[in-house]
């Protein structure tokens, strides 16, 4: 291989066993010690988690290995499954960022509104229903890849290609894929992450002043929080003075953790605005016009995209410390 090559094919590797540990160690502390620790945001991290594993270990970890040996190895067969794991997994992890930031625009805005009280998506039964609809959507749109999807017949390069039966077909599947799996999700990201900021903003003086909001409590750890504040106040009757700097400090602690993960939605939706509009952008093009250097691009951004943010997630958690876990 020409110098070239070799410097796509290492960064191409460094992208994809980066993504398998990032996303695989992000599942995995996001994993509950029992069910009854089962949270809202551990089963949409473990979604996103899984979601991006298909693309990292069924598309990009054969597709690396093929530039290094120059060979396409997998057989012809296999393009349609590249395929349909690529879409599969895409339009399962845009829709698990937007349930993502959905769930925190709640915690932050939401709560702040009901003075603390649990939201909508605290709801475990509500959260499978939509984590269900989003894989049946996804499914709808990677399933019909099996039966258009053509390699190229150059067992050197792996390039597939996808042959609709005829130019309607293909404009009406593109145009209900970028509507449903695509724009729908972007304006729900964007809308959720632009309210999150403001939130954060507005009350940016509050959180840090001498009576910052009360800590924002999720369902599942209300019963033990109220506990908790029953064993203390007992403790604490006969000195009130430290007992209510202890009171002071729990509720900086978690309102601080709840604001750092807020923040760490808003940076990953950020990165998914920019990677996904681009992402849009190109396929739009390639749609039109058959393009290889745009083929790459798209696959590049995506690339980037599942690798970089389960840490940014584990960074929001303060999980990124392997001892957290």
């Amino acid at each position: 291989m020409e110098v070239q090559d070799w410097i796509e094919s290492l960064v191409r590797a460094f992208f994809c066993f980066t993504g398998i540990i990032g996303n695989f160690w992000l599942g995995l502390c996001s994993l509950p010690k029992s069910r009854s620790q089962l949270r809202t945001n551990d089963i949409l991290f473990i979604n996103l988690a899984v979601s991006n594993l298909i693309t990292n270990c069924l598309v990009d970890l054969p597709d690396t290995m093929a530039n290094f040996v120059n060979n396409w190895f997998m057989g012809k067969s296999y393009c349609g499954v590249i395929q349909f794991s690529s879409d599969l997994s895409e339009t399962s992890s845009i829709f698990s960022t937007m349930f993502i930031s959905m769930y925190w625009h709640q915690k932050l805005v939401g709560s702040l509104r009901r003075g603390g009280a649990p939201v909508q998506m605290d709801n475990l039964l509500l959260v499978s229903t939509l984590l269900g609809g989003s894989w049946t959507v996804s499914l709808a749109f990677s399933v019909p890849h099996f039966f258009i999807a053509e390699h190229d017949g150059n067992d050197s390069l792996e390039v597939c290609e996808e042959r609709f039966p005829n130019l309607t077909d293909k404009r009406t599947y593109d145009g209900l894929y970028l509507i449903l799996a695509n724009v729908v999700p972007l304006i729900g990201i964007t809308y959720a992450s632009a309210q999150i900021v403001l939130t954060l903003l507005r009350s940016q003086k509050r959180i840090k002043g001498a009576n910052p909001p009360p800590a924002f409590v999720d369902a599942d750890s209300s019963n033990s929080g109220t506990q908790a504040k029953t064993s203390n106040a007992m403790n604490n009757v006969g000195n009130p003075q430290q007992g209510a700097q202890k009171t002071q400090v729990r509720s900086n602690q978690s309102s601080s953790n709840q604001v750092r993960a807020a923040k760490s939605v808003v940076a990953v939706a950020t990165i998914f605005l920019i990677c996904w509009f681009t992402h849009l952008v190109l396929r739009i093009y390639s749609s039109f016009r058959a393009s290889i250097l745009a083929v790459k691009l798209t696959n590049f951004i995506g690339a980037t995209y599942t690798c970089f943010v389960p840490y940014v997630y584990l960074h929001g958690v303060k999980k990124l410390n392997c001892s957290r876990c």
